[in-house]
């Protein structure tokens, strides 16, 4: 019998929906916080909703950042149903339950799925969250994009007490063997203050990142095209200010800056997959500009606590994604008019603009909660080629419109719960005639503006017979729009009419679970099943050397198992976290799924074991991740995946001054080829990545 069986045998009597990551000290019940996670949208308890939520908390987070330095490698490192993350710029193929996540900032949508750049996981510098929320399938409560769940940051706020703190980071990383082109470091300070009814938070972050080694010592290559986070620089700018107006009202205002450009004088030299050697970095002058990213946003918002006997919370939106990738002298860009074929060197940047409104009332009438809202969405997205000035993704408008309602009711003094709720998508999305590329034809397309709407409907049932151990069951659909981008720029036959070429059909994906939950004592753990489907899923396939959109049927089932608990030596805690993905499409349209969907589209099964020990003011954290090797029904031999284990560690000493830590991921430096690269392309030896080797990272973080 498989080891993993065994696992889900051995955890299943303690099986729960997750909490969080990291579970508290062991205190009395009487004195355990309620977890609210804001991307449910209601005040209501974790306990009280049917769905699998988790909480990577500011401690848990700041360790892991010390370790990885990027929030997606920590939500990677952390949540067995995340696929391993690329390690690149790009997030293309990293999925949550096999599905593409929404990446949120305080609730911001920061996902672009008219033309998905696939770069919404590095949208802020992570010294400015203060935890990161996920809700795990497929859901609506945040509008488009969380057919895997969603991916919340919250940022900072001011402390609670009137005066003034400060929070700094200094921290230095090299890899394994100390090369001058190896080091990077990160220098950050938040300065806010609290004074009566005012409050205010700024900061700021810089960031340099150095070449990365593979366990080889050998350069790794950089992505030319998608974008690379080694050899690159970030700088970030954040501030908050809010108000209290008295009687549960207040303002509060956010903006915050996220630049990230690489150096442009790295370039990738070809490997060889059948000797199993990766592909390299050498020094040299990228042609074009260097891949870049740049996000803001802004927002403000307006909460009431006590409005018509209920809270409400309106939030308006701002936010701008510009983003640069790499060039080449590829064929979709020749053009003969502008140059010879095969001579004329071009790249993509891909630029979107967002504006919306969330706004949501709630009350509570005895046992029976109520949340009523609105929400309005704006995206404006083109890609342009950036050397010439043409339009590869014509000019796109999305607006969404969708009213939705939940109620949660509470029976037998909360030991049963029902919940359930509807939203009504509203859908237009706007294009005007332009014409395609020259590689296309180019074709003269007719504009339109197709739309649709749909209901979105969710419910649950939650059993809590005593505090501490609670089961539910729920449904809940999701939806995004296919990659229109992707649609729009490859259209190949003449005297095309979007109005009725352009099929914008939502992904709906249909996701169903049943959890399990014990949080009792010093034992957290839980475990959950779900099954989710979508009759015209979004499938990525490559088609010559460009991913393009099919629409095909796909089911997706998994187990997820998770524990935690305080042993008998005083300050260890251990950690246990598995999931088993199996995701399969119907890949020649008879409706009836018959292959096994691949490494861009899905990760593979994970065992997560952890150990924490704390004694006195020393910490300590060794964490795996085991990547279980996995073949693919149905696809290409080359691509099966031979999987990895990959240790992290790190170190802390809490002074006077602040906490110092030492930290490494890929403690062991072993040597792997990165899951994406392995699944995909066997014949690119350009893009054979090796994942990355030991790296060791110093740091000091201070609190005023």
């Amino acid at each position: 019998m498989r080891f993993p069986l065994l696992l889900t045998a051995a955890l299943l009597p303690l099986a729960t929906a997750a909490h969080g990551q990291e579970a508290p000290p062991p205190q009395e019940e009487s004195e355990t916080a309620p977890i609210i996670v804001t991307a449910a949208r209601t005040a209501l308890p974790l306990t009280a909703l049917p769905l699998t939520a988790e909480v990577i908390d500011r401690e848990t987070l700041a360790r892991q950042l010390q370790i990885s330095g990027s929030v997606v490698d920590a939500v990677a490192a952390l949540t067995p149903s995340f696929s391993p993350a690329r390690q690149k710029l790009t997030g293309q193929g990293e999925t949550l339950r096999g599905r593409s996540p929404l990446f949120a900032i305080d609730g911001i949508p920061q996902t672009a799925p008219l033309r998905d750049g696939s770069r919404d996981g590095f949208t802020i510098d992570p010294f400015f969250i203060d935890r990161v929320e996920l809700i795990l399938g497929s859901n609506a409560l945040q509008g488009i994009g969380g057919t895997g769940g969603v991916i919340n940051q919250v940022t900072v706020s001011a402390p609670a007490d009137d005066g003034w703190s400060a929070r700094t980071v200094l921290q230095g990383t090299a890899e394994s063997g100390f090369r001058d082109d190896g080091f990077g470091g990160k220098v950050g300070a938040l300065i806010a203050n609290r004074s009566g009814a005012f409050d205010v938070v700024v900061g700021a972050a810089y960031e340099r990142r150095g070449v990365f080694r593979d366990g080889e010592q050998r350069r790794i290559a950089p992505d030319g095209t998608q974008g690379d986070l080694q050899d690159s620089d970030s700088l970030s700018f954040f501030a908050k200010a809010g108000v209290e107006l008295g009687g549960g009202v207040r303002i509060e205002a956010m903006g915050q800056r996220f630049h990230l450009s690489g150096d442009g004088d790295l370039i990738a030299v070809a490997g060889n997959r059948a000797n199993g050697l990766p592909a390299t970095g050498a020094r040299g002058m990228v042609q074009g500009e260097a891949p870049e990213n740049l996000a803001e946003s802004l927002s403000l918002t307006l909460t009431a606590d006590d409005l018509a006997g209920g809270a409400l919370r309106v939030r308006g939106f701002w936010n701008r994604t510009a983003d640069i990738y790499g060039g080449g002298i590829f064929a979709d860009f020749q053009d003969p008019a502008i140059a010879p074929i095969g001579t004329l060197f071009d790249q993509s940047q891909n630029i979107s603009r967002k504006w919306g409104v969330n706004a949501s009332w709630e009350r509570g009438l005895g046992p029976l909660n109520l949340v009523a809202g609105f929400d309005l969405l704006t995206d404006h997205t083109v890609q342009v080629l950036a050397q010439t000035g043409r339009a590869w993704v014509p000019p796109t408008d999305y607006r969404s419109i969708a009213p939705f309602g939940q109620a949660n009711l509470a029976l037998w003094d909360g030991k049963l719960r029902l919940a359930g709720g509807l939203r009504w998508e509203n859908v237009e999305i706007s294009i005007d005639d332009y014409q395609t590329l020259w590689f296309y034809g180019p074709q003269q397309v007719g504009g339109g503006s197709p739309s649709f709407d749909r209901v979105l409907p969710n419910g649950g049932i939650v059993v809590e017979p005593t505090s501490g151990i609670r089961a539910y069951f729920s449904y809940s659909q999701g939806y995004t729009v296919p990659d229109v981008g992707r649609i729009t720029r490859a259209i190949r036959r003449p005297n095309v009419d979007l109005d009725t070429f352009l099929d914008i059909a939502p992904v709906l994906a249909d996701n169903r679970e049943v959890g399990v939950e014990v949080k009792r004592g010093p034992i957290d753990a839980s475990a959950t099943y779900f099954w989710s489907d979508s009759n015209r899923g979004q499938l990525l396939v490559l088609v010559g050397d460009v991913f393009e959109v099919q629409r095909q049927r796909i089911e997706i089932k998994g187990i997820e198992l998770n524990l935690t608990t305080q042993t008998p030596i005083p300050g260890l805690k251990i950690g246990v976290g598995y999931a088993h993905l199996d995701g399969r499409v119907d890949t020649n349209g008879d409706g009836i799924v018959n292959a096994d969907l691949d490494g861009a589209n899905i990760g593979p099964d994970r065992l997560n074991l952890s150990a924490d020990y704390t004694n006195g003011p020393v910490s300590l954290r060794l964490q795996s991740r085991t990547h279980f090797a996995k073949r693919f029904d149905g696809g290409d031999p080359r691509n099966d995946f031979g999987g990895y284990t990959l240790l992290d560690g790190s170190v802390s000493l809490a002074t006077n001054l602040g906490i110092i830590t030492l930290a490494a991921q890929n403690l062991l430096d072993k040597q792997y080829i990165d899951y994406n690269s392995d699944t995909q392309r066997p014949a690119d030896n350009l893009r054979f990545f090796a994942g990355r080797g030991r790296s060791i990272t110093i740091g000091w973080l201070g609190q005023f």
